[in-house]
């Protein structure tokens, strides 16, 4: 039994070891409104997707949200040295989905993309945990 346990926890702890660093929680820049929002990036198949798991108002404080619960990322296909694409972003202030791409440079995550030929830059991001 006790090499049972042993061997899930080396199991657990391995898997923990090799998480990509794009997996955790982000805080995402302010949008046109001054709210931003805590999303939770996670693995979903071959590809990253992350939902909105708190949103914020201009001064910081919690605000009940109708997009709490909802996918903001999906499909972003990690394409090395930082880099992600072939995903979506969905912006909730604007209510738009973009084709995007994302680049991770330590805690921070600068996010962009394109819808129709208009691009937007999502700014910056910032990891939490």
């Amino acid at each position: 039994m006790k090499k049972l346990a042993l061997a899930a926890l080396f199991t657990c702890l391995g898997a923990m070891a090799f998480a990509d660093p794009i997996e955790g929680t982000w805080q995402t820049k302010a949008d046109d409104n001054g709210n931003f929002g805590h999303v939770k990036v996670v693995p979903c198949g071959p590809a990253y997707c992350g939902t909105l798991v708190k949103s914020f108002d201009s001064a910081g404080k919690p605000l009940a949200s109708e997009n709490i619960g909802k996918r903001i990322i999906w499909d972003m296909v990690p394409k090395g040295n930082g880099a992600y694409g072939d995903g979506k972003v969905w912006s909730p202030d604007r209510n738009k989905t973009y084709n995007s791409k994302m680049k991770l440079n330590g805690n921070s995550l600068s996010v962009s993309g394109c819808v129709f030929g208009i691009c937007r830059d999502g700014g910056t991001w910032t990891k939490l945990n």
